[in-house]
């Protein structure tokens, strides 16, 4: 029980450490809008609890029908809809399943980036499963993106129980402890694992946009790096992490707090306090307190989920709370990105460029085809 603990709030003295600093940057009131960039990442896996094929395909063609409906209703600041991402597994692959999807996405409604699920791994095996994914991505449907500075195929990771670079204690659903290498090296453009937390694969660091330098020796090497700052140069794997933080009003046992770690599950639906609780984390890039990233996540294709999502109407209320923040109050800036879009607008502050970020949804990795 208490390492149960221990393994939950690992992450509470950097949480405590960004919360006084954001008191810090935010002490004097200002004129200037916040400009909010806000993502789902969608660990979206058909054939989840063992599913089969006609299954898989009902749980697809359920967000086919339904997500149009919602995401054409409710409109950004500049104008966009939410393009959803879709972080789809390697192991579920199936082409009849990859083409549908891919024709949701050609029509403007969606991205599919790269999930992955493995155990007991090795080095040179994972970088071939990586390599021959997303060749047939990019080959058979016209998915993923391309890096404009060196042409390749680039895309963003999500890892399967969120076991990033071997970071389980016990070594397993992963086995691979130069991962982050091994990403850069396939053409990952940005990882969207975390948080995890109450997972056992929970790191320190939190509320984070960074760098990190893989150590290819020992795990977990995302536990730590370099926070991105305006004008100044990164190394390593690009890491965006989502809201985390404690809720005191929901606490377990009548005494500890709940961890809020962005996740969109049945039992723990999208509300008003939540989406304030995800924004008032305030994850930027130093310089630019202005920009706010917000990246949640959910298991979409789960049933329980999209009951919450679709028939419960709770995807619907999520994107029209979030598209009036910015009708009703001018302190507000809303942006739908996908994780691809989120990634650009970062870089373009990277390189000062701080207005008209509808502009940089393309700046640096752009659809394939």
């Amino acid at each position: 029980m208490i390492q149960k603990i221990i393994n939950t709030f690992v992450w509470v003295p950097d949480y405590l450490k960004k919360y006084l600093e954001r008191r810090t940057i935010y002490t004097a009131e200002s004129d200037r809008p916040i400009n909010i960039f806000f993502c789902i990442c969608d660990h979206f896996e058909p054939y989840w609890n063992h599913a089969d094929a006609r299954t898989a395909r009902i749980r697809i063609n359920r967000w086919l029908d339904s997500y149009p409906v919602i995401s054409e209703r409710y409109l950004d600041s500049s104008g966009k809809r939410l393009k959803y991402s879709f972080f789809y597994p390697e192991e579920e692959y199936t082409h009849e399943d990859l083409n549908v999807l891919a024709g949701f996405c050609h029509a403007g409604y969606g991205e599919v980036e790269i999930h992955l699920h493995h155990d007991n791994d090795t080095s040179e095996n994972l970088k071939k499963t990586l390599l021959d994914y997303k060749s047939r991505l990019y080959e058979d449907h016209g998915l993923l993106s391309i890096d404009k500075t060196s042409g390749g195929i680039s895309y963003g990771f999500i890892h399967g129980n969120w076991a990033l670079d071997n970071s389980r204690p016990d070594g397993r659903l992963c086995g691979v402890n130069d991962e982050l290498d091994i990403l850069q090296q396939t053409g990952c453009y940005a990882d969207f694992t975390m948080p995890s937390a109450p997972d056992v694969t929970q790191i320190k660091k939190v509320n984070s946009i960074y760098y990190t330098v893989d150590d290819p020796i020992r795990p977990k090497s995302h536990e730590t790096g370099d926070d991105l700052e305006i004008g100044r140069k990164g190394k390593g794997l690009l890491m965006v992490q989502g809201p985390i933080s404690l809720n005191w009003k929901n606490r377990s046992f009548g005494i500890l707090p709940r961890v809020e770690n962005g996740g969109l599950m049945e039992n723990n639906p999208p509300t008003a306090s939540r989406i304030h609780s995800w924004i008032d984390q305030r994850i930027h890039i130093k310089g630019f307190p202005y920009g706010i990233f917000v990246k949640i996540y959910t298991h979409g294709t789960q049933e329980k989920n999209m009951k919450m999502l679709f028939q419960d109407n709770y995807l619907e209320f999520l994107l029209e709370y979030l598209s009036s923040l910015a009708r009703n109050n001018k302190k507000y800036n809303i942006y739908f990105t996908s994780a691809r879009e989120m990634t650009n607008i970062i870089h373009a502050i990277m390189d000062g460029k701080t207005d008209n970020f509808d502009d940089y949804r393309d700046y640096r990795y752009h659809i394939a085809k």
